[in-house]
């Protein structure tokens, strides 16, 4: 059952998207997606641009994707912890280059708590 407050987000939401149909229909350009890397984009981007290149998994092409490693990092299954010191390696050095303030000292600080089960090395 949905709260108040989910039932008001619907609305809205229902509300926005019935406008930018109706603004679609009378020739506004609006982009149907969000901006973001579509698989064909993602598939031809190197190896190396990847927090975990093997698994090519968290692009590190932006500050968007070097902030949503970073907040994705303990999500990220069968990984041993040599390859996830090389992902923050990685991590870290694209922040610097994109200007991302990273807090944590290290992947363990972001570990705690998190979904992934650790996979021994």
């Amino acid at each position: 059952m949905a709260t108040p407050k989910q039932k008001s987000a619907a609305r809205r939401n229902i509300k926005k998207a019935r406008a930018t149909q109706s603004a679609r229909a009378r020739g506004a350009r609006i982009p149907k997606k969000s901006p973001g890397l579509s698989t064909a984009t993602q598939n031809r981007m190197r190896a190396s641009t990847f927090a975990f290149p093997k698994e090519r998994k968290e692009p590190l092409n932006d500050a968007r994707h070097v902030r949503n490693a970073i907040a994705r990092f303990d999500q990220v299954e069968g990984v041993s912890d040599a390859e996830r010191d090389a992902a923050w390696r990685r991590i870290r050095a694209a922040a610097r280059k994109h200007g991302v303030e990273v807090q944590a000292r290290g992947w363990r600080e972001l570990f705690k708590g998190g979904r992934a089960k650790k996979k021994s090395s």
